[in-house]
């Protein structure tokens, strides 16, 4: 699922969870828990990181954050830039407080952080949905699995039909044409 799909549906069921349905929450935090897992446990693999169990104890703080801070949300934001910061924050207090700086996360190649929430949320994530539509549809579907879905580039390679070196590659160019595409739009983060 892409993170565009992924927004589409958790956007109304956190809305309906903010009013009070407990099914909608639920669905919530069920589906939200998948992609962040993924995430927690690529970007904790790239800080040398691959216990599983280090990823789910990072999760569940993320959840119980998510949880506690649900009246933060500014529903004119991307839930999903919302929950990822939050996952973010917790992965960096994590590799803080077990000796680990959280400098060694590679966090320039996260395309997801371009839209976290800030002051200028709706506009950074109008901006990386034209940045990632500018790219082909292949490097777009790449980028998303890896990036966005936390798969690895062996299963986004294998999904695309390609070698792992030309999915890395590939995935690369994209990031680095979005990054242009952002700064000759004066939106590229400082």
């Amino acid at each position: 699922m892409s993170l565009l799909e992924l927004e589409t549906q958790l956007r109304p069921v956190f809305l309906a969870a903010l009013a009070g349905d407990a099914a909608a929450y639920r669905l919530f935090l069920d589906t939200i828990s998948r992609r962040l897992r993924g995430y927690l446990r690529q970007m904790l693999a790239r800080a040398g990181r691959g216990e599983p169990s280090e990823a789910e104890d990072v999760l569940q703080e993320t959840l119980l954050a998510l949880h506690l801070s649900r009246h933060t949300y500014d529903p004119a934001s991307p839930v999903t830039a919302w929950a990822h910061a939050i996952a973010r924050y917790k992965l960096v207090d994590h590799l803080r407080r077990s000796g680990r700086h959280a400098a060694s996360l590679p966090i320039d190649e996260e395309a997801f952080q371009l839209a976290a929430p800030d002051s200028a949320a709706p506009d950074a994530r109008l901006d990386l949905e034209r940045a990632l539509q500018a790219l082909p549809e292949r490097t777009r579907a790449l980028i998303d699995r890896v990036k966005l879905q936390g798969a690895s580039v062996a299963e986004a390679a294998n999904a695309a039909g390609m070698t792992e070196t030309a999915a890395k590659v590939a995935i690369h160019r994209g990031l680095q044409a979005m990054a242009k595409f952002l700064s000759k739009r004066g939106t590229r983060p400082a």
